[in-house]
């Protein structure tokens, strides 16, 4: 459905040379041909000013084989190829009802669609995953064809470890933003917890991305460009490691159950607290420390997470590490 391969790259927060970036930046954004297929957006229809439509309250359908014909296609571009999967049709009357409400005349899924439509005015929504456009329409006896545009293209995320390592799927999630926030830095949210390598349907623009690797600190936001008729393939890279914290009587020994964990980062705040012998988690590089209540002793340990180790952090139950409960409070 996309066309064929161009290469993008990201746009940075301020001009300067079109680049790869990594660090935190993109690693790489290709446009490449392949076929959208995963959201369909079929609950955020918005037409402007309308938040709902009223569905047929009686048995005789405005769609109807006596009126005339109208055949629906769209394209993600100007001159592009009509979008053959994918699409939802939503025909409406123009007038809202008593309840303020467009009544929904008729509605279809896929590609191309064709409708028998009694002659009058119509509001024709389509919708093509987060993209969508709406168009009034005039019906009268003989068969038409109306075209949309929809400018619209397709994102597929993913993200590595330092050094190309790899990162568990489930371990990955992204956020998608409105790419002209406010200067305070709020954005509108477009899509949620987007899994990786999911190909999601946009309106063409700039986008402000955050990928949140884990579920504490290990956080990289970049901006990607969506073109229309394209597929843009991003990667982002994660400067953090899997690390898991034990408390053992010795090195090497056996993780001690029962044990309450706080981990706190280099200016001394708190990311993270878990229960348990073991206390894996994920963490950006730098350095931290952790803190191991087990009774009522509490033992302490400062680490070091460097990009892309994922290793154990055993901190020893002893007098060396043993630190006052009060002077903790």
């Amino acid at each position: 459905m996309f066309a064929a391969a161009r290469r993008l790259f990201p746009i940075p927060m301020a001009p300067a040379p079109m680049a790869p970036i990594f660090m935190g930046m993109l690693c790489a954004a290709m446009a490449l041909p392949a076929a959208a297929q995963e959201d369909d957006g079929l609950g955020d229809l918005k037409l402007p000013g309308i938040s709902s439509y009223a569905t047929p309250q009686s048995d005789r359908s405005l769609a109807t084989s006596s009126g005339g014909t109208v055949t629906l296609s769209a394209q993600l571009n100007e001159g592009g190829e009509e979008i053959t999967r994918g699409m939802v049709w939503r025909v409406f009357k123009p007038e809202p009802d008593a309840d303020g409400k467009l009544p929904l005349v008729a509605s279809a899924q896929g590609g191309t669609s064709i409708f028998d439509l009694e002659p009058g005015s119509y509001l024709v929504h389509a919708s093509y995953g987060r993209a969508g456009a709406t168009k009034r329409i005039s019906v009268g006896r003989q068969a038409q064809h109306e075209s949309f545009v929809l400018n619209a293209g397709g994102l597929k995320l993913d993200a590595t470890a330092a050094g190309g390592g790899r990162i568990p799927p489930a371990k990955l999630r992204f956020s998608i933003y409105e790419g002209d926030g406010e200067d305070s830095g709020d954005r509108a949210l477009v899509l949620p917890n987007v899994q990786p390598n999911t190909v999601v349907r946009l309106k063409s623009g700039t986008y402000h991305v955050v990928s949140t690797y884990g579920s504490v600190n290990a956080i990289i936001r970049s901006d990607i460009r969506v073109e229309a008729g394209k597929l843009t393939e991003a990667t982002v890279e994660h400067h953090a490691a899997e690390v898991t914290l034990k408390l053992v009587r010795e090195a090497g020994g056996e993780a001690i159950a029962d044990t309450s964990w706080s981990v706190l980062n280099e200016a001394g705040e708190q990311v993270k607290e878990s229960v348990g012998a073991f206390a894996p988690m994920v963490l950006a590089d730098g350095d931290y420390t952790a803190i191991a209540k087990n009774r009522d002793r509490i033992y302490q340990k400062d680490f070091k997470v460097e990009p892309g180790q994922n290793r154990e952090i055993e901190v020893v139950a002893s007098e060396a590490s043993a630190v006052d409960p009060e002077a903790a409070d």
